[in-house]
């Protein structure tokens, strides 16, 4: 297919190139600074109307031939000076230009709101750009870190080098809300579906411009330009040629309260650009960093409300950041089993260990508590590979086949190591992302095809290597094993050689804690069976202390044997062992996805005079190829297409009123068709001053994983939500007596804490609270929309001051989450076995030995704990609304101050039982004071950011995300002698180390060093 995409734009290339005659008309001139008379180096000329332009040579002097007869329009533009437009009325004219610097505010020139050149302070909606210089003196270490600083962005670091973006609420660490395109190719990670930061996008080399559109812009960009979309522009050969060199060296881990020790970063960019005879042009980058990245140290505790000692560790916690301890499980449960006989292997194992009192830990199996114990962790530093690297290689050849037409090719590829925090940490070793592009463009019209590959190389799912390593220790039966069970004075518990399961770790667990309930210690005696239970119902005091006591042995057991020394020979090797395989077998991935997408879009100005009209379509396709790790694709990819057309009209109706409207249609084969209009007006009132108001929508598809995936992870399979996965595992559930067997996860969490607390007494009752999950409740699920209703006000008041404010309130509907589902098994009578809705593997364990589940088995068993975890719809709206104001004012001897205030608040929609994912700070704001030109040579920039704490919420973790401020701040000095920039900066200058997600890693300082060269530089 995408062979075709390709062959199509070359047929349309040769016809549109067989419609065009030949003129000539030749120009020359010098552009020079007004103030001081020294030529402009690399100034760009360009000849409206057409593709073609040129740009100044060293001594300020440039030439070109149009191959249209005269009069003919130059477009002159230089950065940080005023544009100006010179027409040519002869062939042969000689110009000399005088370009003055640029000293008001909002001249921006901006295409991505309406696809079409226009001012940014008339723009119809809400628009950010930020502009080579604003490119090159920010403030921040990168330009993409800069991006920040822009009126209402928020970020999510999982990285020191992936960074993802959100506006107006409801983010993520991997925002499929969000659409980031670099020069017209979408940047998502097609098994993902959300962009990947700049991990294959252009250095700051060659990036010309940047633009930002926050809210929802599906009527132009289609599915997914739900909370924003960002444009990332590179610099075209022909009009910016030359060698240019970046190195960057500093230091991080520097803050007073980091836990890691300063290590060196650096950054390594090169760029080389070259055109001939104005027809044939090239360029090509490269850029290496490495960084040792930030750590993930938190042990934020997700089972905090659940521990039975609030003043002591928590014996059943599941830390973020510490890997092993989501493998738990109630020892009630074990016990339960074991005394009423309902498994043989455990019943096997606990009555076969004497106690030195004359009685079997089969006589106490009932005593354990109701208390959720976890394995013990390893820490994050040690499972993880924290050797940030990225390469990327970003080239481009164009020709122009005329005046008007011009034919471009694009590589931009990255490869390298980093780290994602998504429903799971996730080590994304060596993979790589490449994109190729074809393009042919006028001046009028576009047509484009480009692919996305991805490779997930040797990336790992770090929970899961822990719980491998933990079932190598469970296999080997820990350090401390002994046939007879005994090791001198300390007693350990007799596991099967064959078991290979971390579920037999707990059951020694809970025989190591019934051998202390036996033998007590000095303080506290041993007791005979039934007596913990009878005192914690009469002496709740003294019981705690027994259990206390009994745990932390239990505790000290498991650390004593079923733990390795990290880094010792043992550890390593477990670890690599652990590393073999791919999911289901191992932790690994073995993603090699692919997209393809074809875009065009015609502008009809050039026959149609008396309004604005523009048209353009899309055709992508999704080759999902997993290999089985992640989607059910084992005997072949699976494909996805989707199609898009929309059309934009504008039109001035009074001379200070601009209308426009824009409708789109989209049709994923999974779904049904969306429509999604746009309609805006413009009111310029006086000279400058823009009062804006909109009506937008937007949509997304649910992602290629909330379709499609089905995976197996530590607590659940996830799945798509599709019909076909509800069929597939026959989620609503019934036995051949009619008995309900599929029960919500609420209603099943309920039913555990009522039988724990009973001691397992009264299973009736608490049968009696599950909620059935049946036929009704499959819904599968649909694309979510949202309706935006904004009005906006930008003004340059005075030739000084810039201002810009905006209010928004958006409607959200069958909003995308995710239900769970927990399936019983049937018994042998037919009726509902209530024990397997809790059981999770915890008593699969039959004669000593571990069942193996078959993951690809659409039993309950195919189920990890028997829970599915499916992707749905709200059934309610959603609301959120929100504002934001900035000003920029120009001071006397060109500083310039300036800051931004943005307010986000979720209104409401959701229940107690769903996540709302809003993850956004409500208050927050930013201030910038600098002048890139104290003096001839010398410059600077401030930026202080601010922001409260909010809540975050997301499948990984659940909690509160303290506020935090910085400070980045750079000074650069010009070395005109070697054409270079020299830049001393910071971020985070002075403040603590922070998190911008509760699961992310520490951020702490930055401190470093960069020269630039550029033979463009003035």
């Amino acid at each position: 297919m995408n062979r075709n995409i390709y062959k199509w734009i070359l047929g349309i290339c040769l016809t549109v190139l067989m419609s065009y005659s030949y003129a000539q008309t030749a120009v020359n001139g010098t552009i020079i600074d007004a103030e001081t008379g020294e030529p402009l180096i690399g100034t760009q000329i360009l000849v409206k109307g057409t593709v073609l332009g040129t740009i100044s040579d060293v001594n300020g002097n440039f030439a070109l031939s149009v191959q249209s007869p005269p009069p003919i329009t130059l477009v002159i533009t230089y950065v940080g000076y005023e544009r100006q437009e010179i027409e040519v009325t002869s062939s042969g004219q000689s110009l000399d230009i005088q370009l003055a610097e640029a000293t008001l505010l909002g001249q921006e020139v901006v295409v991505s709101a309406s696809r079409v050149e226009e001012n940014i302070l008339q723009s119809p909606v809400s628009i950010e750009k930020m502009d080579i210089l604003a490119v090159q003196n920010t403030s921040a270490d990168t330009y993409y870190k800069a991006i920040a600083n822009l009126k209402g962005v928020d970020v999510a670091s999982s990285s020191i080098n992936f960074q993802i973006l959100n506006a107006r609420g409801f983010a993520s660490t991997g925002n499929t809300r969000f659409v980031q395109l670099i020069d017209g190719m979408d940047t998502q990670a097609p098994a993902l579906n959300f962009p990947i930061g700049n991990l294959n996008g252009p250095s700051v080399l060659d990036v010309e411009s940047v633009e930002l559109i926050p809210g929802a812009s599906s009527a132009l960009y289609g599915a997914n330009a739900f909370n924003g979309v960002l444009l990332i522009n590179s610099k075209n050969p022909f009009e910016y040629q030359g060698v240019s060199a970046f190195v960057k060296t500093g230091v991080n881990h520097v803050s007073s309260d980091a836990d890691q020790d300063p290590a060196i970063m650096n950054t390594f960019s090169l760029r080389y650009a070259k055109a001939f005879n104005n027809k044939l042009a090239f360029k090509v980058n490269g850029t290496y960093s490495y960084a040792d990245d930030w750590h993930g140290t938190s042990t934020f505790d997700r089972n905090a409300d659940n521990n039975p000692f609030p003043d002591e560790p928590n014996i059943g916690a599941d830390r973020l950041h510490k890997h092993g301890d989501e493998a738990a499980a109630n020892i009630a449960l074990l016990g339960i089993a074991a005394a009423e006989g309902l498994n043989e292997g455990l019943e096997i194992l606990f009555r076969d260990n004497n106690l030195d009192n004359g009685n079997t830990m089969l006589d106490y199996a009932r005593d354990l508590p109701s208390h959720t114990v976890s394995l013990t962790p390893f820490d994050e530093v040690d499972l993880i590979d924290y050797g940030a690297e990225n390469l990327k290689i970003n080239t481009g050849l164009y020709y122009r086949l005329n005046d008007d037409l011009e034919l471009s090719a694009l590589y931009n590829a990255g490869f390298g190591t980093s780290i994602y925090t998504g429903a799971q940490r996730y080590s994304l070793s060596n993979f790589g992302i490449q994109q190729g592009r074809l393009q042919l463009r006028g001046d009028n019209f576009f047509v484009r095809a480009y692919g996305t590959f991805e490779n997930s190389g040797d990336s790992y799912i770090t929970e899961f290597l822990a719980l491998r390593m933990n079932e190598e220790l469970a296999f080997t039966g820990g350090r401390a094993y002994t046939s007879n069970g005994v090791d001198g004075q300390r007693y350990v518990p007799r596991l099967a050689p064959s078991a290979r399961s971390v579920n037999n770790m707990l059951v020694s667990y809970s025989q190591a804690y019934i051998q202390f309930l036996a033998s007590g210690n000095a303080d506290l005696p041993g007791l005979d069976p039934g007596e913990i239970t009878s005192l914690r119902v009469n002496n709740p005091t003294l019981a705690a202390q027994y259990d206390l006591a009994a745990h932390q042995r239990a505790r000290q057991f498991m650390n004593d044997v079923f733990q390795y020394e990290p880094g010792s020979p043992e550890f390593e090797e477990a670890k690599r062992v652990a590393l073999e395989g791919t999911i289901p077998e191992g932790p690994g991935f073995a993603d090699k996805s692919a997209m393809y997408q074809a875009d065009a879009q015609y502008d009809f100005k050039n026959e149609v005079d008396f309004m604005e009209l523009q048209v353009g379509g899309s055709y992508r396709i999704f080759d999902l190829r997993s290999e089985g790790t992640i989607f059910p694709d084992k005997d072949g990819g699976i494909q996805i297409n989707e199609f898009g057309g929309y059309v934009q009209v504008g039109k001035r109706v009074i001379d200070n009123l601009k209308l426009s409207g824009s409708v789109r249609f989209d049709k994923n084969e999974n779904f049904k068709g969306q429509v999604n209009p746009r309609i805006s007006g413009v009111y310029t009132a006086g000279s400058n001053h823009n009062f804006r108001a909109s009506y937008q929508t937007g949509f997304r598809n649910p992602t290629t994983q909330g379709q499609y995936i089905d995976l197996s992870v530590i607590s659940a399979r996830l799945l798509g939500g599709l019909q076909e996965n509800y069929d597939k595992y026959q989620l609503a559930r019934t036995s051949r007596t009619g008995a309900d067997l599929s029960f919500t996860a609420g209603s099943v969490e309920a039913f555990k804490r009522s039988f724990f607390g009973s001691g397992g007494t009264n299973l009736s009752e608490a049968v009696g609270l599950l909620t059935p999950f049946t036929s009704s409740d499959i819904k599968p699920v649909v694309p979510e929309q949202v309706r935006s209703i904004e009005f906006g006000y930008k003004s340059l008041i005075g030739n000084k001051l810039l201002v810009d404010a905006v209010y928004y309130h958006n409607t959200y509907t069958d909003f995308i989450t995710q239900i769970q589902v927990v399936v019983a098994d049937e018994a042998t009578d037919g009726s509902m076995n209530p024990l397997t809705l809790i059981s999770g593997s915890a008593i699969t364990i039959a004669d000593g030995e571990t069942v193996i589940e078959d993951p690809d088995d659409p039993t309950p068993d195919g189920f990890n704990g028997n829970t599915a975890q499916i992707y749905s719809n709200l059934e309610d709206d959603a609301t959120a609304q929100g504002a934001a104001l900035g000003l920029t004012y120009n001071l006397p001897r060109g500083y310039t101050v300036g800051g931004n205030y943005s307010w986000n608040k979720f209104i409401g929609g959701f229940t107690d039982n769903n996540l709302n994912e809003f993850n956004t700070p409500e208050h927050k704001f930013n201030v910038n004071f600098g002048n890139r030109k104290i003096t001839d040579k010398l410059g600077f920039n401030v930026t202080y950011r601010w922001q409260e704490a909010f809540r975050w919420e997301s499948s990984f973790a659940v909690g509160d995300v303290p506020s935090y401020s910085t400070i980045d701040a750079q000074i650069s000095l010009k070395l005109e002698e070697i054409k270079s920039v020299l830049k001393i900066g910071g971020s985070n200058l002075f403040g603590d180390s922070y998190i911008q997600s509760l699961g992310g890693p520490n951020i702490g300082s930055i401190y470093y060093v960069s020269l630039t060269y550029d033979e463009l530089m003035n």
